[in-house]
């Protein structure tokens, strides 16, 4: 609801204080039934086109009551072109209680199995209702026992969830395959789920980069492979043979020098662009850029190449 002030309500009024922002496309008046206008005493909520339409459509209600005016703003299950509108946030949600998230917990893994104190998905439910809309992403950081996820699924949303504890194969997983096959706990009745979709399970690897931000000792030739590969082309490198060659993007090859990838384990060992390494090296005939410990070709030489040399781990971006 806005609240506005007025000393007279036939003639102009002023709002009271809205927003500290100054914005000037929310200074305007706004016509009253009587002829009137009212004008802010700063600026308004909403711009002044969206006000006046909600004017026209009789969307605007005033009241004066002892020289307050206010105006609500109507609020329909449906907007006027039948698209279903968002549940309105309150300041309390009521009749929810913890403990149907421990039944639910209990039907879906058994009591000895259950987990403790899950959220019950009427709950989270009403979250995911009033923030998105479907085909929204839904993130949840700590998916604890696959609730968000779960309600995310029945309710036609997308969603990430992210867990480290070892429920995120015991629990959240399972979960989300029962939901696939048509539960029909939770919020399952209510939204007419009956099933189907799917999700995908990943792990994580190892970190690249240690709390220093330094590359970390030891990482493995995949790790760090797949590391560079989405900081250089923003696109997942997904499964690849073992190989120096990581692939190509838009016409340009990436390879990475690394932990004897070209079979030789001494220290330094195929680790180091020489022309021979380079002869070694997967063919593209197109422009190169190519990771490794040191380079003994020198400038000129790269540039007639079509090499950009970056050394590791120097020239590994942590972001």
């Amino acid at each position: 609801m806005i609240i506005l002030r007025t000393a007279d309500p036939t003639g102009c009024s002023h709002y009271q204080h809205w927003s500290n922002d100054d914005r000037p496309n929310l200074k305007y008046s706004i016509p009253l039934p009587n002829g009137g206008e009212i004008w802010p005493k700063k600026q308004w909520q909403w711009a002044k086109e969206r006000a006046l339409r909600a004017l026209e459509d009789g969307e605007l209600v005033f009241k004066t009551v002892k020289g307050v005016t206010s105006v609500s703003y109507k609020q329909y299950l449906r907007d006027s072109q039948g698209e279903e509108r968002k549940t309105k946030p309150q300041t309390i949600i009521d009749g929810f209680y913890t403990q149907r998230g421990t039944a639910e917990s209990v039907a879906l893994f058994g009591e000895l199995n259950k987990f403790s104190f899950p959220k019950p998905e009427g709950l989270i439910s009403q979250f995911v209702e009033i923030s998105s809309k479907e085909g929204d992403l839904v993130l949840d950081s700590f998916l604890g026992s696959g609730t968000t996820a779960a309600v995310a699924h029945k309710m036609g949303r997308r969603y990430i969830g992210i867990e480290m504890g070892d429920h995120a194969v015991t629990h959240c997983a399972p979960r989300l395959r029962k939901v696939i096959e048509g539960e029909q706990g939770g919020i399952s009745k209510s939204v007419g789920w009956q099933g189907g979709g799917g999700f995908r399970f990943y792990r994580l690897g190892s970190t690249v980069f240690d709390e220093a931000g330094n590359l970390r000792e030891g990482i493995r030739f995949e790790h760090l492979a797949a590391h560079i590969w989405f900081s250089e082309t923003r696109t997942p490198r997904g499964k690849h043979r073992r190989t120096p060659l990581l692939g190509v993007h838009e016409g340009t090859a990436y390879y990475l020098l690394y932990n004897g990838i070209l079979g030789d384990q001494r220290p330094g060992g195929g680790n180091v662009l020489t022309r021979a390494v380079l002869a070694g090296l997967p063919v593209h005939d197109g422009p190169k850029v190519i990771y490794g410990e040191s380079s003994r070709l020198g400038a000129a030489a790269l540039e007639a190449l079509n090499i950009v040399f970056k050394q590791t781990p120097y020239d590994v971006r942590a972001r």
